[in-house]
């Protein structure tokens, strides 16, 4: 069973079968929608980083030092911190990794970042795979993705203006076929949309949508 809890904007966490944690996108400082610190976070085995914008970026560099979590990023962030002291394990889109038992998939994503090129992750764990977009426009290789992996849970960002909105959310949801999805990226700043009860009304029947509030887990069994 894998759980993966969303922790407000666009972080979460994965909890494994076995202990491992894993963290994506920590984000918790300055956040008004996190539902946790930092400090909260006592083992951490690692940090999935999809692009260095400061509301993805957060507060990756405190965790890792503070617990010994291995930051996966794209080659240019985790040369910089690595160059700090953090233990890294450099991707590039395209390729994978095997850490801990499972299998890291670096996959596009259609953003801006300040370092590299921002990345989305699809996760090969404890039996599942699971689909984080980072921040992303709608893309066709969302079909590939599809291909390539059957999804069991797909992350994606919602809130419109910098990412997908819910008319662009809900087709990548008909294209990657997870069977369940996580919308996230909306409600913490004015200028995004402030919930998901559009994309849910347009995803309809075709998957299952899991509108987390920041703290609530979602169980994969």
């Amino acid at each position: 069973m894998v759980r993966v809890q969303f922790l407000g904007h666009a972080a979460f966490a994965v909890f494994r079968s076995e202990g491992q944690v894993v963290l994506v996108d920590p984000w918790f400082t300055h956040n008004p929608s996190a539902s946790a610190k930092a400090e909260d976070f006592a083992r951490v085995d690692q940090v999935l980083l999809t692009h260095d914008h400061d509301d993805h970026l957060g507060d990756t560099v405190e965790i890792c030092r503070r617990t010994g979590a291995t930051l996966v990023a794209v080659f240019e962030t985790a040369e910089r911190l690595g160059a700090d002291g953090l233990q890294v394990e450099p991707m590039s889109i395209g390729g994978g990794i095997d850490v801990d038992g499972m299998r890291i998939n670096m996959v596009n994503a259609q953003h801006s970042s300040g370092e590299g090129h921002p990345a989305g992750f699809v996760v090969e764990v404890d039996g599942k795979n699971l689909y984080f977009a980072g921040d992303t426009g709608l893309f066709r290789d969302m079909k590939t993705i599809a291909e390539l992996w059957e999804l069991d849970l797909a992350v994606l960002p919602t809130g419109d203006r910098f990412t997908m909105g819910p008319a662009h959310a809900a087709r990548a949801v008909e294209w990657l076929k997870a069977k369940h999805v996580i919308p996230c990226h909306y409600g913490t700043f004015p200028i995004i949309l402030p919930d998901a009860r559009e994309f849910i009304r347009l995803v309809g029947d075709r998957a299952q949508v899991h509108a987390l509030a920041a703290g609530e887990t979602l169980e994969l069994e």
